[in-house]
């Protein structure tokens, strides 16, 4: 999991402090932390609660980016088969894509289930107690780093970074082009819907791709 926290930490830092400075608690700020786990999904909601976005359109739009935990779900599901509900729901709770690469790993290294589970959550115990001090750090300090700075830059880059090592395939081209034309069309959107609308094209268009491709 180290290897990964050099990317993820930096970017807690960053939402921290953009939860500092944005007009909200900076308490609600953190509480994204445990209760979405997902920096892109945590973004958008600091953003759109900045903006006074209804409540249906924060949710839906957390929903909307955290859709590929499902495709997630599906790679985990054969090795958590089995296990308790309250397992099952504490392991899906630190599922994203760290904690999936580690676990996954984990579990074709060995035969040992247990062995597989206890190095799963080994990792995410890692990345969960990383991230959280992060984003705590950034929100404690925020306030007072200035402006001039502009911080809030390193995030796009970020997430710019991100997705371009994923285009590895048609159907994510399209899904990456897609969503960003209509994000960027999207940004005078009513009551804020342009990130919702933009993952759903984008979406819609990525699996059309693929749906083409396989034809």
């Amino acid at each position: 999991m180290l290897p990964w926290l050099t990317g993820n930490v930096p970017f807690g830092l960053v939402i921290g402090v953009r939860a500092a400075q944005a007009n909200i608690p900076t308490l609600a700020g953190w509480l994204t932390g445990p209760l979405l786990f997902g920096g892109s999904a945590q973004l958008v909601v600091i953003d759109l609660l900045d903006e006074r976005a209804a409540p249906a359109v924060v949710i839906g739009a957390a929903l909307a980016i955290n859709l590929r935990c499902v495709r997630y779900s599906a790679k985990m599901a054969p090795y958590w088969r089995g296990m308790p509900r309250w397992w099952q729901a504490a392991a899906a709770a630190v599922l994203v894509d760290p904690s999936v690469a580690v676990g996954l790993d984990g579990y074709e290294r060995s035969d040992d289930r247990r062995a597989g589970h206890r190095h799963y959550f080994g990792g995410a115990a890692v990345l969960w107690v990383a991230w959280m001090t992060a984003i705590a750090i950034g929100a404690t300090v925020g306030a007072s780093v200035p402006v001039a700075l502009h911080l809030e830059l390193v995030i796009p880059l970020f997430l710019v970074g991100d997705v371009a090592v994923r285009l590895s395939t048609r159907a994510a081209l399209h899904a990456a082009v897609v969503a960003a034309v209509v994000g960027a069309l999207g940004v005078a959107a009513p009551l804020h819907l342009g990130p919702v609308l933009a993952v759903v094209a984008g979406v819609v268009a990525g699996l059309h791709a693929e749906a083409r491709s396989d034809r």
